[in-house]
């Protein structure tokens, strides 16, 4: 490829772009994973991870994607035979449960549109059916990357406390952690599922459970065979600020800058700049006169918006042109939003001028690409912009 001047606009909603102080913070020798320097680097960011996660319990770290992540969740508390309940909000809602059913597990896996969350009147209803508690878990993706639409979590612990249901609640927050106010504890959340290379700032390559009290009780006592992602083993070493296996060094130097990093702006104000970031997107989407994939304003993602082509233009062909005239890549359309939609992220280490650059970038592409569509959406965004901090 040719040079090109300038940066790459990275606007898909993961992986983000890391920020210069934590490429410094990795970029530095590796140390011995069974030194006193590293235990000590390791009890800081168990103890910031706990902040970010909302709990006072064991959050595990994994050398892996956010897909090994699932699988540790699933390995540690269920069994081959297990009945699930899922909720079919998207792409990756998908693959979670494609991943249950190679673990035999039986997946009721409620249908839905792919433009609203999880509903908590379906939660209430299929557990009230359920009296002979077959159901050992109920799984939710917290933020669909693939549609822009963020799960509302305490109304589906709310149902499951009201049928006095003992399913865990198990929560993915792969792209909602450290971007979105969540709170595992708080919100009788049973296993969290996250990773590294969204809200957290860094690039692919950790993967995280978040484990409450029940479910660690949950894994002493059954689960399926495992090793590598055995939480005991892992929480076990862990206490003394060490792994039962190499960690990834400098990875973990990266993640103890992004914790600082979060916890110095402090997580309110992260929160909220991300809502006033998707806030201002949404408001250029609409007045370039295009449709938001998400059909219910509460739960309007504030890390991705997912935005609906026109009838009879490609989402793909506009992803093309952009990223050819104007050096920025933008989300794709997975599964069955393949060319139908295309996804502006908004989230990370992320500020209002980026943000003018995408949204222009965006408004530019859809002239070239011709798509129709009304001029001022840019203009929009930055009147709010300028009218908020």
């Amino acid at each position: 490829m040719p040079s090109r001047s300038g940066r790459h606009f990275l606007q898909i909603p993961g992986p983000t772009n890391v920020p210069d102080r934590i490429l410094r913070a990795m970029d530095r020798p590796t140390i011995d994973h069974r030194g006193p320097g590293f235990a000590q680097m390791a009890g800081e960011i168990f103890e910031g991870l706990k902040q970010i996660f909302g709990t006072g319990g064991s959050v595990v770290i994994y050398p892996s994607s956010g897909t090994g992540a699932w699988e540790a969740a699933i390995v540690n508390v269920l069994r081959a035979g297990d009945h699930v309940l899922m909720f079919e909000t998207g792409q990756f809602a998908g693959l979670w449960r494609k991943m249950a059913e190679r673990f035999g597990l039986v997946v009721d896996f409620v249908p839905g549109d792919w433009r609203r969350g999880v509903d908590a009147a379906s939660v209430e209803a299929k557990l009230a059916d359920d009296k002979t508690h077959r159901i050992k878990a109920v799984m939710v993706v917290h933020n669909e990357t693939s549609t822009g639409v963020t799960s509302r979590i305490p109304p589906i612990r709310r149902a499951i406390d009201r049928t006095g249901h003992p399913a865990l609640l198990m929560v993915d927050t792969i792209s909602s952690l450290g971007s979105i106010d969540y709170r595992h504890d708080e919100w009788g959340v049973d296993v969290t599922v996250g990773c590294s290379q969204k809200g957290l700032m860094l690039p692919p390559g950790l993967g995280f459970n978040a484990v409450g009290a029940k479910a660690a009780a949950v894994a002493k006592e059954g689960g399926m065979p495992r090793s590598f992602w055995d939480w005991d083993e892992m929480i076990k070493a862990n206490r003394a600020g060490y792994f039962p296996y190499t960690p990834a060094t400098n990875l973990l130097y990266g993640l103890r800058e992004a914790i600082d990093m979060l916890l110095d702006e402090g997580l309110p104000g992260v929160f909220a700049r991300h809502a006033r970031h998707a806030e201002a997107t949404r408001r250029a989407v609409r007045a370039w006169g295009l449709d938001i994939l998400c059909a219910e304003p509460e739960e309007y993602s504030n890390i991705t918006t997912a935005v609906m082509m026109p009838e009879g233009h490609d989402a793909d062909r506009l992803r093309a042109t952009i990223l050819d005239r104007f050096d920025m890549s933008l989300g794709t359309g997975l599964g069955k939003l393949a060319g139908k939609v295309f996804r502006i992220g908004h989230l990370g280490d992320f500020n209002d001028l980026m943000l003018m650059g995408s949204l222009s970038g965006v408004e530019m592409g859809l002239t070239v690409a011709e798509v129709p569509h009304r001029a001022g959406g840019a203009q929009a965004a930055m009147h709010y912009l300028a009218s908020t901090n």
